[in-house]
């Protein structure tokens, strides 16, 4: 994220009022634009993956899941991508594997070619979401633009807006914005309160988030059973649970590296890409239809059918879902880490309840997220938000405050799912 969103400091004369109603326009402008490329770029991902997936081996009289066709479209992905990153100018933009969740703006002629590997990368059954790519798209858009239109405002102003609005956009609130801006601003210099610094990031997200609500339906809600009345009992298994999901995810960020280092020394993109590509269809055909994709769709087929996994299924599924969301992180797919990690943390939390189902399987689902969020992203207020919309019960809310406090103390200071330049861990 932007060290500091704010405009320029106003004279000691100017009311904050002056300052706050000149970029409620922008930050509209903005909020929309970011909703609408997000949209966009997902529905075309949508209809190329129908293609893909469903007509293409129905005409082929192939099953649309079938290992065949999982690892053939697997690795085909991987060819497409790294031809994208080879050939396209702009060449999707620097390695993510060092890039987390907003950054310095990309120069404009990367976007085409961005937006068009993290398509092919949805389309393609990689496990990555949307997050970065379109978060890198907006931002280095409305940094180009609104240096242009206003070249007197702070490059960071703009970059404020696009990483609030997109978040807004990705998540259907501006809850989630508020709370990871909020977080980067901790600590950063800026004149008035926070809340006037808050005030433009707010509205680029409530407009985000509103585009978003009127032309699709956003939602994280499993349809689990609510937590009405949660007891000590409850909150014990949150404790345990969110702790031992983040030590389970903690343990991709020690790979990490290794493996990026790995797929690093192949040096050509048309090597790496469809070399993790087919890894990613092997691990596919292994672990089924579930583990594909960025995951969200599939999370809720996952929590709809609480009881009918093994424990054997779930930890399978688990474990293949960590894998290949190292694999494509590692090999150099465009894509983010949110909307996989919430699988694999709701397949871990549904572990943990079909080996004690004593346990609310809301308590066991996002506890599992919030632990798996906490150690890949290292986020603690979207790991907590996100955790709590998936329960979809507010009694929740309490038990995970709690239960990310030992869940933190296993991952603060250590090894983060994001590398430096040097391809080395972050703490």
């Amino acid at each position: 994220m932007a060290t500091d969103h704010a405009p320029p400091p106003p004279p000691a004369d100017v009311t904050p009022l002056r300052i706050l109603l000149p970029q409620v326009l922008p930050a509209l402008v903005v909020g929309v634009a970011a909703s609408l490329l997000l949209l966009g770029i997902e529905a075309l991902a949508d209809q190329l993956q129908d293609v893909l997936w469903h007509d293409l081996p129905g005409a082929l009289g192939i099953g649309d899941y079938s290992s065949l066709w999982i690892i053939s479209m697997l690795t085909a992905s991987g060819i497409a991508v790294g031809l994208v990153i080879w050939k396209v100018p702009g060449h999707a933009g620097p390695d993510p594997a060092s890039l987390g969740l907003g950054g310095a703006p990309l120069a404009p002629g990367v976007v085409p070619s961005l937006l068009l590997a993290a398509t092919l990368t949805l389309a393609g059954g990689v496990s990555l979401g949307p997050e970065n790519p379109i978060i890198e798209a907006n931002i280095a858009l409305a940094y180009w633009v609104g240096r242009k239109v206003a070249p007197a405002v702070p490059g960071a102003f703009w970059v404020g807006l696009a990483s609030a609005a997109t978040i807004g956009a990705l998540f259907g609130t501006p809850v989630a914005a508020a709370l990871v801006i909020s977080e980067a601003l901790v600590g950063q210099p800026g004149r008035g309160s926070l809340w006037d610094r808050l005030f433009a990031p707010l509205v680029a997200a409530g407009a985000g988030s509103m585009t978003t609500q009127l032309l699709a339906d956003p939602t994280f809600d499993m349809g689990l059973p609510p937590l009405t009345d949660p007891g000590w009992g409850d909150l014990l298994a949150a404790l345990v649970i969110a702790s031992a999901a983040a030590v389970f995810g903690l343990a991709a960020c020690y790979l990490f590296p290794y493996l990026h280092a790995a797929f690093g020394r192949l040096r050509h993109p048309m090597l790496m890409l469809p070399v993790g590509g087919l890894v990613l269809g092997l691990l596919g055909a292994v672990g089924g239809q579930l583990t594909l994709f960025k995951g969200l769709d599939e999370v809720k087929e996952l929590s709809s059918s609480v009881g009918s996994w093994s424990s054997g299924e779930l930890a399978k599924m688990a474990v293949i879902k960590l894998l290949a969301l190292l694999v494509a992180a590692s090999c150099g797919f465009r894509g983010g880490r949110i909307f996989p990690a919430v699988f694999i943390g709701a397949a871990f939390g549904l572990l943990a309840q079909a080996l004690v189902p004593e346990v609310p399987p809301a308590v066991a689902v996002s506890s599992g997220v919030l632990g798996v969020l906490l150690a890949t992203t290292r986020q603690g207020w979207i790991s907590l938000f996100v955790a709590a919309v998936v329960a979809s019960s507010p009694s929740m809310l309490a038990l995970l405050c709690l239960a990310s406090l030992p869940a933190w103390l296993i991952v603060t200071g250590r090894p983060q799912l994001e590398l430096d330049a040097q391809g080395k861990s972050l703490h």
